[in-house]
């Protein structure tokens, strides 16, 4: 098991919250509810809401929001690049997001990788059947 100060620098901690009222998909804000589980500060995880919202409306616009862009996101953030990047770093750790080809992109890696826990959890350690999940 590796401890949190041992984690690699690209490892994201994701709190989990077991009361039903917290769930992500009860809240009127859920990118918001989804930041405050990735980012300890509220403001960075405002930020990042900000960060993946722009990133959503590039990728929508067929227009990707481009990794040499980064002085214009981070005026546009109002952080500094540091910053940033630490919050950029944390996303791409979490697999919300993607950096390939000069270009960020939502990432469906963050789903597949919570959908696999639940189902690693709910057969091998609750020894249910897969398909009651």
């Amino acid at each position: 098991m590796t401890r949190v100060k041992e984690a690699r620098r690209t490892a994201t901690t994701l709190v989990v919250r077991s009361d039903a009222n917290a769930r992500i998909s009860h809240s009127r804000e859920p990118y918001y509810e989804l930041m405050r589980r990735l980012f300890q500060e509220e403001a960075t995880a405002m930020r990042g809401q900000k960060f993946l919202l722009l990133v959503e409306e590039r990728q929508k616009a067929a227009n990707p929001l481009k990794t040499k862009e980064w002085d214009e996101t981070i005026r546009l953030l109002g952080v500094s690049r540091s910053s940033f990047y630490a919050m950029r770093n944390k996303l791409l750790g979490a697999g919300l997001i993607t950096s390939k080809g000069g270009e960020y992109r939502l990432s469906g890696l963050f789903s597949k990788d919570l959908s696999d826990m639940a189902k690693w959890w709910w057969t091998a350690v609750l020894h249910n059947e897969s398909e009651t999940l």
